[in-house]
């Protein structure tokens, strides 16, 4: 898979791009980050990408002229008229598992990152072809996001993390076989690891069990548990078979 990251921060992905899962991909193959430096595709000797809002007004808005040259130089590289472009945006679709996974399957992606006041929303209109926020809060730009939307796309290509397994119990992974309208999963269940005990406390009789079907249902139950205590909009959005629904129950009236 590869990123091309349109920025006029390149240097900010520099330390990010040397540590962990994005340059492990990197190094084994599974993916390819190019980052191109915005500058490079203006024509003034003064390499200018923002300019005043028209209305007035505060800030600086990116223009259009260097994004849509940059974009379009892309495209043109493989003739690729139809190469996804998104725009790191606040005002963007939120992103979550299941958008991240849908982006996976993409062999190439185009990011812009935003600065300042905004993007020219001709921008928007004409050029990009999807837009995405990592929540509701503002920051000075789109390089963070960037990051996220690489690594949490990147970590679902197979080969990646080496044990599939690890990936599919992860806090939102979306249900094998779940239907399309299914967005999201349950959180994760909790974990431990050794010593045993620790400061008196002592991890769950059942994980030392080697029960290997009671600690599934333990680890179902405690999955519930946690997001109905912590996210409960996700359950409206999760299959639940009828001993789920008998758990859940079981929970009301138990402090959140």
């Amino acid at each position: 898979m590869q990123f091309d990251v349109i920025t006029i921060f390149p240097g900010f992905f520099s330390s990010i791009l040397e540590h962990g899962l994005l340059k492990r991909a990197m190094a084994s193959g599974h993916a390819t980050i190019r980052l191109h430096d915005l500058r490079e595709f203006t024509d003034d000797r003064h390499r200018t990408v923002d300019d005043r809002p028209f209305g007035g007004g505060p800030g600086m808005v990116f223009k259009p002229e260097p994004i849509f040259r940059a974009a379009e130089a892309l495209r043109s590289e493989k003739m690729q008229e139809n190469l996804p472009v998104i725009l790191l945006s606040p005002q963007g679709r939120m992103l979550s598992q299941a958008v991240a996974e849908n982006l996976s399957h993409a062999e190439r992606l185009v990011l812009i990152c935003g600065r300042y006041e905004g993007v020219d929303e001709r921008v928007s209109e004409n050029l990009v072809t999807d837009e995405i926020s990592i929540g509701d809060f503002v920051l000075s730009g789109g390089e963070l996001p960037a990051a996220v939307v690489m690594e949490s796309t990147i970590r679902l290509l197979p080969g990646v993390l080496g044990n599939e397994e690890s990936r599919e119990q992860d806090s939102f992974a979306v249900p094998a076989g779940a239907p399309a309208e299914v967005r999201h999963g349950l959180l994760d269940c909790p974990h431990y690891t050794r010593p045993a005990e620790f400061r008196d406390w002592k991890v769950p009789e059942v994980l030392l069990s080697g029960n290997h079907q009671q600690i599934r249902q333990w680890r179902r139950r405690k999955a519930l548990e946690k997001t109905w205590r912590r996210r409960p909009d996700l359950l409206a959005q999760v299959p639940l078979s009828d001993e789920d629904r008998r758990w859940l129950d079981s929970l009301e009236g138990t402090e959140m």
